[in-house]
């Protein structure tokens, strides 16, 4: 990760409220971010826009979500088209904020992003930033995921939510480890339909390549300078969307999209 990327991280990061004596692993308390400027408006516009509705589909997460909204040029920018063409006619809300961690998006969801509405599904993708700069290691991450999905199943009762497994990345060789031991952990916990209304999906097998991820479908490499692997390119998020179809569209009782 750049200094400048780390810098804006830390920024945030210290912006938020992190409470000073929590009852549990930081990963599973809601912590604030709205002192951040564009977190906060972004916040109030998500509120506005799933008031407006329909809403039959909500996407949560962080920056690889959240990246749906980008437009080229370049292209490795241009998300949109991917968006429309999976989401565009499903009455769907995008949810993802860059740099939120499973705290970050509790925090979220118990302020107004899952009141008022009952979607068919919730997809949810989050833990990539529980491995960054706050480094929380397996289990507190497992707990933070499984805060995250029963928050979702209580305030969202007739929601299915389609849990994905953290993607691949090459951030370190601790991170790579510890993605691998977090998804293991969330299929234990929610493969095979071993919780009603919960179905879990390791998608990010569709980046890997010899088994480690392509850097042909993340973006990060082709920045300057170049950085490690986090986040997939438009070509990345179709692959994603197109291993999500068979699930998603039967529990959107629609037709395969892509």
């Amino acid at each position: 990760m750049s200094l400048r990327r780390r810098a804006v991280l830390a920024a945030g990061l210290a912006a938020a409220a992190w409470p000073a004596q929590a009852a549990g692993p930081l990963a599973t308390v809601a912590i604030d971010r709205s002192q951040t400027g564009w977190w906060r408006d972004r916040h109030a516009a998500k509120l506005r826009e799933l008031k407006a509705g329909p809403v039959e589909l909500i996407v949560l997460g962080d920056s690889i979500l959240h990246n749906f909204e980008r437009v080229g040029p370049p292209a490795y920018y241009d998300y949109q088209p991917v968006w429309q063409r999976f989401y565009g006619d499903r009455h769907a809300v995008n949810l993802g904020f860059k740099g939120d961690a499973t705290s970050h998006l509790l925090w979220r969801m118990g302020h107004g992003e899952l009141d008022g509405i009952a979607p068919k599904v919730a997809v949810v993708l989050i833990g990539a930033n529980n491995l960054g700069r706050v480094h929380w290691p397996t289990a507190e991450n497992i707990a933070g995921v499984t805060a995250v999905v029963d928050t979702a199943r209580k305030k969202l009762p007739r929601t299915h939510i389609l849990l994905l497994g953290i993607l691949p990345s090459d951030r370190s060789p601790w991170a790579s480890q510890t993605t691998l031991e977090v998804n293991a952990g969330l299929a234990a916990r929610y493969g095979s339909g071993a919780v009603a209304g919960v179905s879990y999906l390791d998608v990010g097998k569709v980046l890997l390549r010899d088994g480690r991820a392509d850097h042909a479908l993340y973006y990060d490499p082709m920045l300057s300078p170049p950085e490690p692997t986090l986040h997939p390119t438009p070509e990345g998020m179709t692959r994603i969307a197109r291993a999500m179809e068979p699930t998603l569209a039967r529990l959107l009782g629609d037709k395969l999209h892509g």
